[in-house]
């Protein structure tokens, strides 16, 4: 998965917060609090999003309602692991990803791990 065009990634960050569908018209009017964005453009990208797979969509009506397949957090794992898949040395790569956290980023890896060495117990 490529990262996204900054009118995607906006349309999308408004989807993540509404926690809802959403109109194509919803969207244009809250981009336009911000700047200036042409109603066929938003339906173009939101198009272009749901062919990729990354907006799944659906008629209501005489609209389509648009909502994101994947959570935030999901779709950002998503484009880590896409990342780290590019590295000829997955262990080096983690390594200096770690060595680049916070402190507080290495507390919930390792609380993360030992959640999934329990789950992988059972």
């Amino acid at each position: 998965m490529k990262p996204l065009g900054s009118l995607e990634a906006e349309i999308l960050d408004r989807l993540w917060t509404w926690r809802r569908p959403a109109t194509v018209r919803e969207l244009v009017d809250d981009l336009n609090l911000v700047r200036p964005v042409a109603y066929t453009t938003v339906k173009t990208v939101a198009e272009i999003l749901a062919r990729k797979g990354i907006l799944h969509r659906v008629k209501r009506g005489r609209v389509w309602l648009y909502e994101a397949v994947l959570t935030r957090e999901q779709h950002t794992a998503t484009l880590m692991l896409n990342v780290l898949g590019t590295s000829r040395d997955r262990s080096a790569a983690l390594a200096q990803f770690l060595r680049q956290s916070t402190a507080d980023d290495v507390t919930a890896i390792k609380a993360l791990l030992r959640e999934h060495d329990a789950e992988a117990e059972r």
